[in-house]
């Protein structure tokens, strides 16, 4: 299985980046403009589709309010994993939060696809949600 991780400092209160990373509704279009272009929600299932034409339907497992993470899951779309759990988490730190983003996923072969996906989305939601996103 593979194990992915990546992290970011955000500048903006964890309660900012929280209300749009815990949206499981809208959060995606919220937090990465550009990088996905299309999110539908029924429920506790989207459909995502990325700037690059690929296209995952994800299903909700749980959400923690008092620790600020989000569990999901892609169950189909342009990429199929055998398993596939992801969490996103804000966390507090000097001068703003950390998000924290995490995947347990299978087969291993689909690892460097979803850790590129997940770096590149990562930088976009730090400018588009940090308070120095007005400068770039």
């Amino acid at each position: 299985m593979a194990l992915l991780r990546t992290e970011i400092s955000i500048a903006a209160t964890p309660a900012d980046v929280w209300d749009v990373i815990g949206d499981f509704e809208a959060g995606p279009l919220r937090m990465a403009p550009g990088f996905v272009v299309g999110c539908e929600a029924d429920a506790d299932t989207r459909v995502v589709t990325f700037a690059d034409g690929s296209v995952v339907h994800e299903r909700l497992v749980a959400v923690d309010e008092g620790e600020r993470r989000i569990t999901y899951s892609v169950v189909g779309g342009s990429v199929r994993p055998d398993r596939d759990v992801a969490q996103m988490q804000v966390v507090p730190e000097d001068g703003g939060c950390r998000f924290v983003w995490t995947r347990d996923l299978r087969p291993d072969e689909l690892g460097p696809g979803f850790q590129a996906a997940m770096d590149r989305g990562a930088e976009v939601i730090r400018r588009t949600l940090g308070t120095d996103h007005a400068a770039t």
